[in-house]
């Protein structure tokens, strides 16, 4: 079920999931450590999958909806093609449907990929026109993602001498 503890001779190269090991490695400890050994291997699965479901990738829930709304939306904006999507669409300043793909040099399917992350996030919306979908700023959104980096950036004040 596990692929085990790395090896000396394992590298990035030869094995791709060689950074997922170590966290394996940690739950197998936690089922079959000296103090805890279990027998049966439908029991050591379940453990096994409940370890893993109370892992989680991410520890979204222990912060608050203003933080995670604010993590998506610069996470949203944290690719350079993005970045050059949402200054079209602000040069534009109206709703663009397929002229990206001339103006960026991008494959459609690229575009494509990066509209649904910036709409999944908010940040812009999408009306269908015929054949295509149309995208501009949703302004309500933006005004909203500019009053919070705002709050972000000023809430430092560097008071004395650091590091």
């Amino acid at each position: 079920m596990f692929s085990g503890v790395p090896k000396k001779t394992d590298s990035l190269q030869n094995n791709n999931t060689l950074l997922n090991r170590p966290r394996l490695f940690l739950q197998i400890q936690l089922i079959q450590g000296p103090t805890f050994n279990i027998e049966n291997n439908f029991l050591k699965s379940f453990i096994s999958i409940v370890i893993l479901q109370s892992m989680g990738l991410t520890k979204t829930d222990i912060f608050n909806e203003k933080q995670n709304r604010l993590a998506r939306m610069m996470k949203a904006l944290a690719h350079p093609a993005r970045i050059a999507i949402i200054q079209e669409l602000i040069k534009t300043n109206a709703c663009i449907c397929g002229e990206l793909v001339l103006e960026l040099g991008l494959a459609q399917a690229t575009i494509s990929q990066h509209l649904k992350e910036l709409k999944t996030a908010g940040l812009i919306k999408g009306t269908i026109e015929g054949t295509s979908v149309c995208y501009c700023i949703d302004e309500k959104a933006w005004k909203q993602f500019k009053k919070e980096m705002d709050a972000f950036f000023v809430a430092f004040e560097m008071k004395g001498k650091c590091c």
